[in-house]
């Protein structure tokens, strides 16, 4: 298989879940409908996570300003928290250090907004030498032209764009799976 090849496939053994900045006074600005997407695709790929025991970091940009985590997908993002002040979560060190202290080497990204923080940590990401997942179901801008940018742009720069079931049910790889009747219930079960 071609190294170009490599980036498009993921298994649950080398991939983290990575949560970009939902919080609290950040969610009044996107889109109602499209933010409630985005919480149960995310909502979802944690617990789905959880059952893969792919682990799970969670960032929160300046949380005294725009608060925490919201308060439905707290609990199960509190495995490992990094507050950042920089729009890139590797421009955060602790970010860094908590991907690398996975020891994987492919990075599943869901959050907001799709053209700030995601897009520049996909490009850090991409610059560090991980295979990037973007999740297009689990990522959001206030405009659509921004989120739709995002997307490119990062596709443009070496990530993969997909979304949520795409990447479950690659890590599922079969039917066979332990997990597959646990995670086919959470994919139906999608808000």
């Amino acid at each position: 298989m071609s190294a170009d090849m490599e980036k498009f496939k993921l298994d649950a053994d080398k991939a983290v879940l990575v949560v970009i900045d939902i919080q609290e006074r950040l969610v009044p600005a996107m889109p109602p409908k499209v933010y409630l997407r985005l919480r149960g695709t995310v909502a979802m790929l944690v617990e789905a996570a959880k059952l893969l025991g792919v682990p799970v970091v969670t960032t929160e940009q300046y949380p005294k300003g725009i608060g925490h985590t919201v308060a439905e997908l707290a609990e199960s993002c509190s495995d490992k928290v990094v507050e950042k002040v920089s729009f890139g979560c590797c421009g955060e060190p602790n970010f860094l250090a908590a991907i690398k202290e996975t020891g994987r080497s492919q990075v599943i990204v869901t959050g907001m907004e799709a053209h700030v923080c995601v897009y520049q940590t996909v490009l850090g990401l991409l610059e560090e030498g991980y295979h990037v997942h973007l999740l297009r179901d689990a990522i959001c801008s206030r405009n659509k032209i921004d989120f739709l940018a995002g997307i490119a742009n990062a596709a443009q720069a070496g990530a993969v764009a997909t979304t949520a079931e795409t990447v479950l049910f690659q890590m599922l790889k079969q039917s066979t799976h332990e997990q597959f009747k646990a995670i086919s219930k959470l994919v139906k079960d999608r808000n």
